[in-house]
C-alpha cells in the first residue's frame, strides 16, 4: 500500500499556487527590509502587506501578453495592492524572486523526502533484527558462494539508505540558500542588507557571491543526492526481484487480494513494484545529468536551465517521494520463505565450504597453490556428479592423509558463517542490538 497523502503533499508544493505564494513571501520581506531602512513608507507597507495577493487565472492572462513570467505575476499583486504596489520589487531582478523562492519549494520538498526516508529506514531496521540469524546463501556472480543471513541484506540496505540520509540533509543546507543582489549579483542597485534581512526572515543563507542567479551546482548537487537514493531504491528492488524468481523464491513482493498478474496466464505473480521502481530510477539518473547540464551558462546567466529545471525538479522530488513510500510499502508487506533459504543452500551440495577446506589444508601444511588444485578437483567432481562435497572428500586418499572425519565434519557447521552477526549489527546499528 502506498500512502497517497505523501505524493499529493509533494504535488502541491510544485502547483503555481504555491509557487507564486513564495514569490509573494519574499517579495513581501524584501519590502519589511525596505521599510527598515525607511525606504518605504510605513503606510504604504500597512497597505502592501493587507492588500497584497495574486489570482493565478489573472497571471496566466497577463503573460499570454507579456511573455514574462514573473512580470505577470507581479500586475496581479499590483492590481490588488494599487498605486502602493510600486515599492514592490524595488531594486530587484526577476531571479532574486525565482532563485530565492526556488530554495523554499525545495527546502520544502527536501523536508517531505526526509520523512519518507526515515520511514523506510525504520522499515529496514525492523527487517534486519527480525531476520537477523536466518540463514541464506550468499551469491557473487549470481553463483552461491558462501552463507549469509537475510538480517545482514537489510542492514546492508539500512547503512546505504542511512548515507542517503546524510547526503540529503547536507543537499538541502546547499540548497537553502537566497540571493538578492540584483541584475549581475553586485547589489546596485538594493544594498546588501536587504538580502541579508530577506535571507534571515525566510531561514536562508545569503548566497557568498552571486551572478544574476544562485549558482547551479547547488541544484545539481541536490539532484544527484536524489539519484543516488534512487539508485540505492533500484538496488533493493533488483534483489527482490531476483529473489523472487520461480527458481530462487527465497522472497516476494507481497500480492493483494484481487490482484492479477497476467491477462494471459492466471498463475503469475510478478515483481511489478520492484520493476517500477527500476524503470523510475532510470529517470532519475537522467535527471540528475541534466541538472549537470545546467551549470554551465552564459557569463553572468542565460536560462537554458529554466526550463530544464521548471520539469526536473518537481518530477524528481515527487518521483522520489512516491519511489520511497512505494518501496516502504513493498518491504513492510514483503513475503519471506525461509525454509527455501535452506532448500536453496543445499542445492550447492555443500560447496560454499569449499574456503574452509582450503584453509585447512594449508593449515596442515600444504602450499595454497596445491590445496587450491585439490580441493578444487573435488569440488568440480561433486558439481558434476551432483554428489556430497563433503562425501566426495572422504574419499579423496589425499585429503584423508591430511583430514580427519572430525577435521571434516567440523568444517560443514553452518553456524561458522554467522559466528560474526552480532558484532556486524552493533557496528550498524550502534546499540540496541
Amino acid at each position: 500500500m502506498i500512502p497517497r497523502y505523501t505524493r499529493l503533499e509533494m504535488a502541491k508544493i510544485w502547483e503555481p499556487e504555491n509557487r507564486y505564494r513564495k514569490w509573494l513571501e519574499v517579495e513581501l520581506a524584501a519590502c519589511e527590509a525596505w521599510a527598515g531602512l525607511g525606504e518605504i513608507p510605513r503606510k504604504s507597507l500597512q497597505t502592501i502587506r493587507k492588500k497584497a495577493g495574486f489570482d493565478t487565472a489573472r497571471i496566466d492572462e497577463i503573460e499570454k501578453t507579456v511573455k514574462h513570467d514573473v512580470i505577470a505575476f507581479l500586475t496581479s499583486v499590483a492590481e490588488h495592492v494599487g498605486p502602493d504596489s510600486r515599492f514592490i520589487h524595488k531594486g530587484l531582478t526577476s531571479s532574486d524572486i525565482l532563485d530565492t523562492a526556488l530554495a523554499l519549494q525545495m527546502r520544502e520538498a527536501a523536508d517531505v523526502i526526509i520523512r519518507d526516508m526515515d520511514d523506510l529506514l525504520k522499515v529496514l531496521k525492523d527487517a534486519a533484527l527480525k531476520y537477523k540469524n536466518v540463514l541464506r546463501m550468499g551469491r557473487s556472480h549470481g553463483i552461491h558462494a558462501e552463507p549469509t543471513t537475510f538480517g545482514l541484506v537489510f542492514a546492508l540496505w539500512y547503512e546505504e539508505m542511512r548515507r542517503n540520509m546524510t547526503r540529503l540533509k547536507a543537499s538541502r543546507e546547499v540548497i537553502n540558500c537566497g540571493k538578492l543582489s540584483g541584475p549581475v549579483g553586485t547589489f546596485s542597485n538594493v544594498p546588501p542588507v536587504i538580502e541579508q534581512r530577506v535571507c534571515k526572515r525566510l531561514g536562508l543563507k545569503p548566497a557568498p557571491v552571486s551572478t544574476q542567479i544562485i549558482q547551479r551546482d547547488r541544484h545539481a548537487e541536490f539532484m544527484n543526492t536524489l539519484a543516488l537514493t534512487a539508485a540505492t531504491i533500484e538496488k533493493i528492488a533488483v534483489e527482490i526481484r531476483h529473489l523472487q524468481r520461480t527458481e530462487v523464491l527465497e522472497a516476494e513482493e507481497p500480492f493483494e487480494k484481487g490482484q492479477k498478474g497476467s491477462s494471459a496466464m492466471p498463475h503469475k505473480r510478478n515483481p511489478v513494484g520492484c520493476e517500477n521502481l527500476s524503470g523510475l530510477a532510470r529517470v532519475m539518473r537522467s535527471n540528475a545529468m541534466a541538472a549537470m547540464e545546467n551549470i554551465a551558462l552564459w557569463h553572468e546567466r542565460d536560462i537554458s536551465h529554466s526550463s530544464v529545471e521548471r520539469i526536473i525538479i518537481p518530477d524528481s522530488t515527487i518521483l522520489i517521494d512516491y519511489m520511497l513510500a512505494r518501496l516502504t510499502g513493498v518491504l513492510r508487506g514483503l513475503v519471506v520463505y525461509p525454509e527455501r533459504m535452506l532448500e536453496n543452500i543445499g542445492k550447492s551440495y555443500g560447496l560454499y565450504n569449499s574456503q574452509r577446506v582450503l584453509l585447512k589444508l594449508i593449515e596442515k601444511g600444504l602450499s595454497r597453490e596445491d590445496a587450491y588444485s585439490l580441493v578444487q578437483k573435488n569440488a568440480m567432481r561433486s558439481w558434476q556428479q551432483r554428489k556430497d562435497f563433503k562425501d566426495i572428500l572422504a574419499r579423496d586418499p589425499l585429503i584423508r592423509k591430511r583430514l580427519s572425519a572430525k577435521d571434516l565434519h567440523s568444517l560443514f557447521d553452518l553456524k561458522y558463517y554467522t559466528k560474526n552477526v552480532d558484532y556486524i549489527f552493533k557496528r550498524v546499528f550502534k546499540a540496541g542490538v
